[in-house]
């Protein structure tokens, strides 16, 4: 399959968009209520059928069905679960998925089979994509939209029965295109791979960064700054720009770290931390005043938001020359990221406790 094809699960690299997707848990507890081929109302195991994946629908075969029940469960869904595999990759991407998530393999589901594919395919023709949702309405939180946003491009989440392109910009006044200037960024093959293995460790292993991390995203800005202005670059009046870019950058990490650059299963070892370092009774004031995320996170999530940035771009007041300044300066700010990723990217992660694991699901 092609890795930048918007018609397949989110394989593409530009932005690291490997098929979000569970690996399938290993039975656990009693698993009792294996279901029959022929007790389920619409389903039968080996039946062929489409579901959806992202923001798309995908062709697949449904292999197993189970009843779930909060004893023996480890994916949160209760009730029936279909282990599907999906036509054309390979076994280690089959997963468990609930019945809303599934059609009939008819007329009607290839008809939104197709319409999602082509919905996609004008948003990333328009080179803006909103935020998308799955099922039950979450915002997905990963770099899953790169592929459209970035041109090109599966860090955070995940299904939607349909997702709209954005609409075409209108003409102002004056004639001209208000259509805003498109960010494409140039992700290094390196960082795409530690993009997809920071997605793998805590969405499918169910591990966590460390945190503090060392060095931290403010570390990390502040040692760009000084790259830059210590070495050779194109980059236009490095010594005017440099500080504000960083010092922008950081803000944005600081505002998106919560709402868009976490995956589900790290969500509450955010909140664990605003409450050790911001929040918590003992905490006092003068010491949280100056406490941001990015005093905390480190170069993990600093990809994560870097890869999503042409997207909270295009919801900003940038005018397009202070976009092709900021592009400039986060394919350099990549570049530094690449060539020191030994001593920025955390090689193994942690493994929280059961306790952390049953808080998270329930």
């Amino acid at each position: 399959m092609s890795a930048d094809s918007v018609g397949e699960p989110s394989t593409s690299t530009a932005g690291v968009n490997k098929p979000l997707i569970t690996k399938p848990s290993t039975a656990k507890g009693n698993l009792s209520s294996l279901v029959s081929p022929t007790t389920h109302v619409q389903w039968k195991i080996n039946e062929k059928c489409l579901c959806y994946h992202g923001p798309l629908i995908y062709e697949a075969k449904i292999l197993k069905i189970r009843v779930f029940t909060p004893e023996d469960t480890e994916n949160g869904e209760i009730g029936p679960n279909f282990l599907v595999h999906y036509k054309g990759w390979k076994q280690t991407w089959d997963e468990w998925v609930t019945e809303q998530r599934i059609l009939k393999f008819d007329e009607a589901g290839i008809a939104k089979q197709k319409a999602l594919s082509q919905s996609a395919l004008a948003a990333q023709n328009a080179g803006a994509a909103g935020k998308m949702k799955d099922a039950s309405g979450k915002t997905i939180g990963n770099p899953a939209g790169l592929s459209i946003s970035a041109g090109g491009s599966t860090r955070s989440g995940i299904r939607k029965e349909g997702a709209r392109g954005t609409k075409r910009a209108r003409e102002d006044d004056d004639g001209h295109n208000a259509r805003r200037a498109e960010m494409k960024l140039n992700v290094p093959e390196i960082l795409k791979v530690l993009l997809v293995d920071d997605w793998e460790a805590v969405t499918k292993n169910h591990q966590l960064v460390t945190l503090p991390r060392s060095p931290t995203v403010r570390q990390i800005l502040g040692q760009f700054e000084d790259h830059v202005k210590s070495t050779t670059t194109s980059l236009p009046t490095p010594a005017l720009l440099t500080h504000t870019i960083c010092a922008g950058l950081q803000i944005y990490f600081d505002r998106s770290c919560g709402m868009s650059l976490l995956y589900r299963f790290e969500r509450h070892q955010y909140a664990e931390i605003r409450k050790k370092y911001i929040t918590g009774p003992q905490v006092k004031i003068e010491e949280s005043s100056d406490v941001e995320m990015s005093s905390i996170y480190g170069g993990e999530h600093l990809l994560r938001m870097l890869v999503s940035l042409p997207q909270m771009v295009a919801h900003s007041q940038m005018d397009g020359e202070s976009i092709a300044l900021v592009k400039e300066y986060v394919n350099e700010l990549l570049r530094y990221l690449e060539s020191n990723k030994d001593s920025i990217f955390q090689r193994e992660y942690d493994t929280p406790s059961e306790s952390y694991g049953n808080t998270v699901r329930s």
